[in-house]
Formats: structure tokens, sequence, C-alpha cells
């Protein structure tokens, strides 16, 4: 397992992919695929807008609310939303470039700032006591789970709360191409998709209040698409079977492990 000072070092190489998207062949091979599948499914069957709308609930009222957008880069779906409505807001991410655009589009809101900077390094980014820290697509970009967790812990208010929204590694044909395509992979270094363990050391470590799982039966639905059926029946199948993965995966590890992707909120401990 890394050591913090093996992570900082491995996070000035993620900083200098991201800010210049240098991507070998097969990364963008692999990029070009999850564009348009697995993207392309997710807003077919209504899975992003339902996603989004979760975290929007999971908010709440961000009046009196000191927030962290994590790993944000030049903005997500919310930065905006976070910027304008929250009592602090703080974009971080590694890469300069993506945090000058984040900052230009966030100027107009005076409790806002977008901060290039490491997440784990205490001298670049000491802020803390934040009510919330959202992470969409950024706590599988650590590899050392343990560390990861407690400067969670260090950085989250009493009662604060963390969204993310994470791949999963957990279902086994996923499991089988992640491994083919691996050792070809441009950001292998700081890309950990979620397994079963990881998962249960962020159940230890904090209180998950609410959890959804998404393209577990529905990650089957390019299948649907060869069939010779209405676009209108097409859809309606997977959006039954996104119903049943959203449902189902909020209580049932099993159905959550035969999942794509996960998206939590939780709590700080006492």
């Amino acid at each position: 397992m890394k050591t913090q000072e093996e992570i900082l070092e491995i996070n000035k190489k993620q900083k200098e992919f991201y800010n210049h998207k240098k991507k070998n062949l097969p990364t963008r091979i692999w990029s070009f695929v999850r564009e348009r599948t697995l993207k392309q499914i997710r807003r077919d069957i209504g899975i992003l807008n339902q996603s989004y709308d979760i975290h929007k609930v999971w908010f709440g009222d961000l009046s009196n609310k000191k927030v962290l957008d994590l790993g944000c880069h030049a903005g997500n779906y919310w930065s905006r939303y976070l910027a304008q409505n929250s009592r602090e807001y703080i974009g971080l991410d590694l890469s300069d470039i993506g945090i000058a655009t984040l900052a230009k589009n966030i100027a107009e809101f005076p409790n806002a700032k977008a901060i290039a900077a490491d997440f784990l390094s205490d001298t670049d980014f000491p802020d803390k006591d934040f009510d919330i820290i959202y992470a969409y697509g950024v706590l599988h970009h650590f590899q050392n789970v343990d560390l990861l967790i407690s400067k969670l812990n260090e950085k989250l208010a009493p009662g604060g709360v963390i969204i993310s929204y994470d791949p999963l590694e957990t279902s086994l044909p996923i499991k089988m191409i992640r491994m083919l395509y691996r050792p070809f992979q441009s950001d292998k270094d700081w890309e950990w998709p979620f397994s079963r363990s990881t998962y249960r050391k962020f159940a230890k470590a904090f209180n998950i209040k609410e959890r959804r799982g998404v393209l577990g039966t529905a990650k089957w639905y390019f299948i649907v698409n060869l069939l010779p059926i209405s676009e209108e029946k097409k859809k309606a199948i997977g959006a039954n079977w996104h119903r049943q993965d959203w449902e189902k995966s909020a209580n049932s590890d099993s159905h959550l492990f035969s999942c794509m992707q996960l998206t939590m909120l939780m709590e700080k401990r006492p």
C-alpha cells in the first residue's frame, strides 16, 4: 500500500495527466467505448438525471453549510449550484488549468473560491470543518483507502457528510474486462474502482445513510438495443431494469455488488 509521500508524488503525475489529457491509444479507445455505451445508456434510461437529483436532495439546505467540491476539475454538474447557495464553497482539484476555468465560472459568488492543491497535503490545503464534501467520481482515485478515510474524517465537521459517486469493480464480467485493460491504461496509478473490501472500509468508518447502485441488470441494456423492437419498448425495458437496480441496491449487498457504479451519502460518526 502506498504511503502518503508516495501518493503525493503520484498525484503530481495525475495533475500533469489532467492538465494535458495525454492518453495513450488503449485509454483513448476505452474512453470512446465508455462514452458511446455507458454514458449513452445512462442518458437513455434516466440514470444520469436520477443520480444528480438525489445528490441535490442529499445536499439539503446549503445556506449555512461549508462545502468542499473535491476533485471537481473545471466544475461538475452541481459546482455552480453549490457555489451559489452554500455559506462557503471551495472547489478543489489538482489541475491548475481546470481550477482556473472554475474560478472564472464562480467569480460572481463572493462566498466561493477555487483552489489548485492536493487534498492530502496539509501544507497546500489546511482547510477543514466542512459540512459537505461532494466527491463526484473522485474517491476511487486513492489507492490507500485507509489514508483517504482518515483525511476525510479530519476535514469533516462534526455531523458532516460525504456525497460520492464512484465505479465498482465487484461484478465479475466488469472485473475481467478491467483486468484485461489495466496493463495498458494511462491512468492506472490513480484509478482504483471500489472492491467489496473498499466499500466495507467506508461502511465501517462512516454511517452510510443511503446508497444506490446503478448499471446492475441495466448494464445489459446494450443487448436490448440490438433487438428488432421499437425504441420506446427498448427504453421501457431499460428503465425497468434501472428501477430494480436503484431500489434493490439500497438494501441488498448482492445486488449492489452486481452494479457498475455506486453513489453514497455517508455521515461522519460521533
